[in-house]
């Protein structure tokens, strides 16, 4: 829950951050600061990390580079609310990505909660909000992206170490979104107090602590559940959106995220898969590799 708040956080914060650096220049350096923090205590483990290893970490990195790409440009676009409330939308995502490509099954409560989630998302994004038709596609994509990423992460914990996996997906991340920064002419050097305060927190908490954290619960449950623990990161956007950024929804536009946050607690109280409680020696973390 409260890796979910940090992440609500965020979408004010790099609202209010991209105004004055541009969006692949924020990834690249909220990403790159990430991997140091946890490059320094797993320096070790990445020497012992196999190729098999760190061609997982590189997928986990494009597939999260991906999500906060579109994330990052469709705040650009649109409302910090609509944009928690829609990429919210991985919780169903999650379970769809897995019937589609790992033939994982899909019951009809699930459908259900899906229809219920599509209803929430129309009034917030159609006839009851601002639309923002632009922005709100590119968090769709943001939220597909993430699913993947969720669902890739459920695997790469199972047969990997979770210090050195997650160093090298926030490091892979971060050197591809410098590349693209260099490339397309947006490498700017960050300045200013909100800038910083927005990478040094969405570096520190939003991305090396809870991704370590995500990775690790990981092993012990399914991607639906995962999905669902951080599913109330849309509630904590809106309200930090409301309380930071002034967002102001209008009723119909409220009505349908509570819509889609019943749809996500649907999912909850019935969810498509069973919690899995699986040990996994090579997910186990050394603990001579561990933070100290």
């Amino acid at each position: 829950m409260t890796v979910a708040a940090g992440w609500g956080l965020t979408f004010t914060l790099i609202q209010d951050a991209v105004g004055s650096l541009p969006p692949t220049a924020f990834i690249a350096f909220r990403f790159l600061l990430a991997a140091l923090i946890l490059g320094v205590p797993y320096a070790r483990g990445l020497g012992t990390l196999s190729g098999s290893g760190w061609l997982a970490g590189g997928l986990l990195g494009l597939l999260l580079l991906g999500g906060y790409l579109f994330q990052t440009f469709g705040l650009v676009h649109t409302t910090a609310s609509n944009a928690g409330f829609i990429t919210g939308l991985y919780v169903i995502f999650t379970p769809l990505l897995g019937w589609v490509a790992l033939r994982q099954r899909l019951s009809g409560w699930a459908w259900s909660c899906v229809g219920v989630c599509a209803a929430g998302l129309f009034l917030l994004s159609g006839p009851g909000g601002g639309w923002h038709p632009f922005g709100d596609t590119l968090m769709l994509g943001c939220s597909v992206a993430l699913a993947a990423h969720i669902l890739v992460t459920d695997w790469a914990v199972a047969h990997f170490p979770i210090g050195p996996l997650v160093t090298v997906q926030l490091t892979v991340c971060g050197v591809v979104a410098l590349v693209v920064a260099i490339v397309s002419g947006d490498l700017m050097v960050p300045r200013g107090q909100q800038v910083w305060t927005a990478l040094l927190f969405t570096a520190v908490v939003a991305s090396a602590i809870a991704y370590f954290i995500q990775s690790h619960v990981q092993v012990r449950t399914s991607p639906t559940r995962t999905s669902l623990i951080l599913a109330t990161e849309p509630a904590f956007a809106g309200v930090f959106g409301y309380l930071l950024a002034g967002d102001r929804l209008a009723p119909l536009a409220w009505l349908g995220a509570a819509v889609m946050i019943l749809g996500i607690l649907m999912m909850e109280a019935k969810p498509v898969a069973p919690v899995r409680q699986r040990p996994c020696p090579s997910a186990r973390v050394d603990p001579s590799e561990g933070l100290d």
